[in-house]
């Protein structure tokens, strides 16, 4: 599988962006993005993920 990233790329990857001043890691330390869960919340509702999986009788 040559050309894919693994693992250690993956890892390499947040490690530089951590460095350089990762955007998303500044705004989580000026945002308490918890205080909006709850709006959040009722305003994206999500599927019941009860049952799960794949119905029965698909393949991939």
């Amino acid at each position: 599988m040559a050309g894919q990233p693994g693992l250690s790329d993956a890892e390499e990857r947040l490690r530089w962006l951590s460095a350089s001043g990762d955007p998303l890691e500044r705004l989580r330390a000026a945002v308490d993005i918890e205080a909006f869960r709850a709006e959040l919340e009722a305003a994206l509702p999500r599927a019941d993920r009860s049952r799960g999986g794949r119905p029965p009788g698909t393949r991939c």
